[in-house]
């Protein structure tokens, strides 16, 4: 006989990522520009390159690619996923999701699927997502989460602030049943500062700004920043959060062995480790190479610590991400 549903939880038990084969470099802008834009990115935000889409790749291919590495490591197969959830805000189309298209192009014949976006913060809300999904249905026993980014789509190649900084790429982690109470999900918070919904984002091409208005003609399908984000915002919530979620799962923060943040500023991310006095190594960070690569930044560096043999059975693992709307979404695992 099973176990009650309230012992069951969710465990991550392999990961993968894949970024396009394009490196775009710094010197790439320097010359669209027209002025050093290199210097600057290395010395205040470490970048160095980013990968690009190719024409013919879309968001769906770059979730297979990182689906078939999460697969090979657990190793399973395709037909034995339960439930497929994809975090983007760069999807194949408007509708239908791009989950549907990954379902099919990776052979999840039994899996049910579907896409959610709650932009940056997407991989932290799909692993908690897929997590609820395990802990409330014995229906699902092993579910793929990816976080997906195709942003370079949807840039301007002449807007300074937005062109140098994204990137592409996609990350999976794949979360299994367990009633191990040594491993797993451990607590969460997730919030939404609504209030700035309006700062950043693609804004043409859904009801608000239709394809056809004359929003869309100007570059309305192209990311935007609008308007300046409060800098201490980020470094706050994110401080408040991870504290909040220790509190939740009955750890101390100076137990946190990886703290795997959102990528956008590698300057807010040593503020919180120092907010949080936590060496700033805690949080393992890859915009130097990849740029910012959004729904999947979180996903790729867990799958290079994992990788690279830097976690260890027991090690308690804590994601923060922020996103567009802003949503903020935080949660902790025992590797």
């Amino acid at each position: 006989m099973s176990k009650p549903f309230a012992k069951r939880n969710a465990r991550i038990v392999a990961t993968g990522h894949y970024v396009p084969e394009r490196v775009v470099p710094n010197s790439y802008f320097n010359d669209i520009l027209g002025e050093d834009v290199d210097t600057w990115l290395q010395e205040n935000l470490t970048i160095r390159e980013r990968r690009w889409m190719t024409e013919d790749q879309t968001t769906s291919d770059l979730c297979v690619y990182a689906l078939l590495e999460a697969l090979s490591q657990a190793d399973m197969c395709p037909e034995e996923i339960d439930l497929l959830i994809i975090s983007t805000d760069t999807p194949d189309f408007i509708s239908p999701s791009t989950a549907s298209v990954v379902c099919h192009k990776a052979g999840l014949t039994n899996a049910a699927s579907f896409d959610l976006n709650t932009a940056c913060a997407g991989f932290v809300t799909a692993l908690e997502t897929g997590t609820n999904y395990i802990k409330a249905n014995e229906d699902y026993t092993n579910v793929m989460v990816i976080g997906a980014y195709g942003m370079s789509r949807f840039l301007n190649l002449h807007d300074k602030k937005t062109v140098t900084l994204f990137a592409d790429g996609a990350a999976a982690a794949i979360l299994t049943a367990t009633t191990d109470e040594n491993a797993g999900h451990i607590a969460s918070s997730i919030k939404t500062r609504g209030e700035y919904h309006g700062y950043m984002g693609i804004y043409g091409g859904a009801t608000a700004h239709p394809a056809s208005c004359e929003l869309v003609n100007e570059n309305g399908h192209q990311l935007q920043f609008v308007k300046k984000f409060p800098k201490e915002l980020n470094p706050q919530m994110w401080t408040e959060m991870i504290t909040e979620v220790a509190q939740k799962g009955g750890f101390s923060v100076d137990e946190i062995q990886k703290a795997f943040m959102t990528q956008i500023n590698i300057n807010q991310i040593w503020e919180t480790m120092d907010n949080l006095k936590l060496p700033r190594e805690t949080a393992p960070t890859i915009m130097s190479t990849y740029g910012y690569t959004g729904s999947a930044a979180i996903g790729m560096a867990l799958d290079i610590s994992n990788r690279s043999g830097a976690l260890n059975r027991g090690d308690v693992l804590v994601f923060m991400g922020s996103g567009g709307g802003l949503t903020f979404a935080c949660n902790a695992f025992r590797w």
